[in-house]
């Protein structure tokens, strides 16, 4: 995730669209996959697959530079790799590739460019370095931080349901696009779309339904009833409704075996004092979803 300088609402209808093709060009190029995403007015989500690094042949490094910078581009890298300087030419761009922090750091600076030169604007455009989240890559931990993204716009009100949303990975595979299907079959687990799509609207609805209260006021009778039935233990659709500091904060993120294999595997990090890395979510009822981090205050808000 990464936000706007001074949470400024920068990112209108044409800024939005324009971030949107840039997230799937810069991910092409880089050879991550893009499993959804959401452009708001002041901030961005991705959620991101990074597969084990492969070699790539010539024509699959042309094809990744001409969809990231033009035919032009790709014309001159074929020749060059037909010359002497071949290998530099070809570690200068595959060095760049199947990388989390540098596809980020490329992203925003391409669209800082544009947006510079388009607003006769200077200066920095994003507030910080961006967040990240190190994500079980199957069940309910994928499928949890899948829906949280989609259910961005739903969560500022723009619109009631996600699939009206033009700006989330989720409305783009109900248009119809192929790879925000693809991305969304992976987080469901499965091969067909149709399949994936019946399912992982049942966990956005499941995960963000709400009866949404008219105005300003008091906890509504029915809200009061419903929490103490609960003994005030907030359920994931509940708290996918706030901002969760799990999801840009948590470091690492998944079942209690995946993050103490993390733990494991990055112990020198974490100082000799810490003896486990699993830490449970709080907050809410999480099913079998564990954080590295453990964060007692503000675990919502605004």
């Amino acid at each position: 995730m990464s936000r706007i300088v001074g949470k400024e609402k920068l990112l209108g209808y044409l800024e939005r669209e324009v971030l949107r093709k840039q997230i799937w060009r810069q991910a092409e190029f880089c050879g991550v996959e893009v499993l959804t995403y959401a452009v708001m007015e002041n901030h961005f989500h991705v959620l991101l697959r990074v597969p084990d690094r492969v070699k790539i042949d010539d024509n699959e490094l042309i094809r990744r530079v001409g969809v990231l910078y033009g035919e032009d581009r790709a014309h001159v890298l074929e020749a060059g790799l037909k010359g002497l300087s071949a290998q530099s030419l070809r570690d200068q761009y595959v060095k760049r590739m199947g990388d989390v922090s540098q596809y980020m750091k490329e992203l925003k600076q391409r669209f800082s460019i544009w947006y510079n030169r388009n607003h006769g604007r200077v200066g920095t455009l994003w507030a910080e370095r961006f967040k990240s989240v190190l994500v079980e890559s199957s069940g309910s931990a994928l499928r949890t931080v899948a829906a949280y993204i989609d259910l961005n716009a739903v969560r500022a009100r723009l619109c009631k349901d996600p699939k009206d949303y033009r700006f989330c990975g989720y409305g783009e595979a109900c248009a119809g696009e192929a790879k925000a299907r693809k991305g969304l079959r992976t987080v469901m687990e499965q091969e067909k779309w149709r399949r994936a799509a019946w399912e992982y609207r049942l966990v956005l609805f499941g995960k963000g339904y709400y009866v949404k209260m008219e105005g300003k006021g008091g906890i509504s009778w029915e809200d009061w009833v419903r929490v103490r039935s609960e003994s005030g233990r907030l359920s994931v659709g509940d708290a996918l409704r706030c901002r969760v500091r799990y999801f840009t904060e948590g470091t690492i993120l998944g079942s209690k075996e995946f993050v103490e294999s993390q733990f494991e595997s990055h112990r020198g990090i974490f100082g000799a004092k810490r003896k486990d890395g699993a830490r449970r979510l709080r907050g809410a009822e999480w099913e079998n979803l564990y954080s590295v981090r453990d964060l007692r205050k503000n675990v919502y808000g605004r």
